[in-house]
């Protein structure tokens, strides 16, 4: 069987015990007998999509590929400790973080900040949390207002400005949620 996937998607791949596959960095997947991709890809090969924003789903992804493939997954060794944490802490700071408004200009980050348990609102946010490439955009209603925010307004670094093993880029961004979002003033 002729798998290909991204390198988006590799890592989770490799977690999930597949050992013959194919990293394409040009999206052409022509020949193969199944893709992995990321959910918001279009293809009309025969596919597996996932998403990787949140750790819960980057489990949920690992899971779907072992089982729709019938592989053995691989031991997560500090991963695996890593998500363990984040639910346990999450579990003991949720009414603290529950508290806490966040307004929010992109999906993936919607996701993340959602799993962590605050409250997302579109009004009178505590916190603005966008993505590094709304700079680019330069929409210059949404520039303002992450600008009137000042330190409350959180940078979040996109697939481009991030690493590409999502369980690296997951603790990457959760970090610097927890570490801008737990200070509310």
């Amino acid at each position: 069987m002729k798998i290909y996937t991204t390198p988006m998607c590799q890592e989770v791949v490799r977690l999930a015990g597949v050992s013959q596959y194919t990293v394409k960095h040009d999206y052409d997947f022509m020949g193969a007998d199944l893709v992995i991709v990321l959910s918001e890809t279009e293809t009309n090969y025969p596919n597996i999509k996932i998403k990787l924003n949140t750790f819960k789903q980057i489990y949920e992804s690992i899971d779907l590929i072992s089982n729709t493939l019938k592989t053995e997954k691989l031991d997560m060794g500090e991963w695996g400790d890593d998500y363990t944490l984040h639910i346990s802490r999450k579990g003991t700071d949720i009414d603290k973080r529950k508290k806490i408004k966040v307004k929010v200009y992109s999906n993936f980050i919607r996701e993340i900040v959602n799993d962590m348990g605050f409250t997302l609102v579109k009004k009178e946010p505590d916190f603005i949390v966008f993505p590094d490439y709304l700079k680019d955009n330069q929409n210059d209603d949404i520039m303002d207002e992450i600008e009137l925010m000042g330190l409350r307004a959180v940078e979040i670094p996109s697939h481009k400005k991030a690493p590409l093993n999502p369980l690296e880029r997951a603790q990457m961004r959760y970090k610097i949620l927890e570490s801008k979002l737990c200070t509310r003033p």
